[in-house]
């Protein structure tokens, strides 16, 4: 168990940076986490993730102890037990994406404009605004996260979650590359929409995508 410890921080480590150079976090905002059995390794509060080494982990047990590593874990951290305590979760991508902030101050759920939509579980919910780092908060995003594996947080940012980092961070890219999309097409015009068909379609198409496993 140490040694997988130790390797789910480098890949939550090496995943934060790379939200950075995406362009989806600013600074030290975001986090990241990863379930390892009954532990979550996550990253620290205000700590620019260049930063971080090895001796710098963190973890925390499924009811927010810290059991590892000297530095705070995220501001967050409420967020992440409750999708963790609510959800088939083993990793968890949090950012403040600049497009998909955009769409959460003008509506509550982001349009299907792409069969994407499909392999988040439908329409990308819009958690009602509250103040991060709150239970009220994790409660919001929760909810907004019912049959799906993505949500974006109002005048915030998006949250993704999947059965692995790899998993997770491809959700949110998805999500702000459709959010992209979304606002490019409302500023030239009205939008044509997916239908619950086609979704349904798409979504049945994704079982068989990809390389067949050995």
């Amino acid at each position: 168990m140490p040694d997988a410890v130790e390797k789910a921080w480098s890949d939550v480590v090496d995943t934060a940076r790379r939200t950075v150079a995406d362009g989806l976090v600013v600074g030290t905002s975001g986090n990241v986490s990863a379930r390892v059995g009954e532990l979550v390794v996550v990253t620290p509060t205000a700590v620019p993730y260049d930063r971080l080494r090895p001796r710098d982990l963190v973890a925390v047990d499924l009811e927010g102890r810290q059991v590892r590593g000297e530095l705070r874990p995220t501001s967050e951290l409420p967020l992440h037990l409750a999708v963790y305590g609510g959800t088939a979760a083993r990793a968890i991508v949090h950012t403040h994406a600049p497009h998909a902030t955009a769409v959460s101050t003008l509506v509550d759920e982001l349009p299907p404009v792409h069969y994407v939509t499909a392999a988040l579980g439908g329409p990308v919910r819009v958690a009602p605004y509250a103040l991060y780092g709150t239970p009220e908060l994790a409660a919001s995003a929760l909810a907004a996260l019912a049959d799906r594996t993505a949500c974006i947080l109002a005048n915030h940012g998006t949250l993704a979650y999947g059965s692995s980092l790899d998993a997770a961070y491809d959700s949110t890219a998805q999500l702000e590359w459709m959010s992209r999309v979304w606002l490019l097409a409302t500023a030239s015009g009205s939008p044509r929409l997916l239908t619950p068909a086609d979704l349904a379609a798409a979504s049945a198409r994704f079982t068989t995508y990809g390389q067949p496993r050995s």
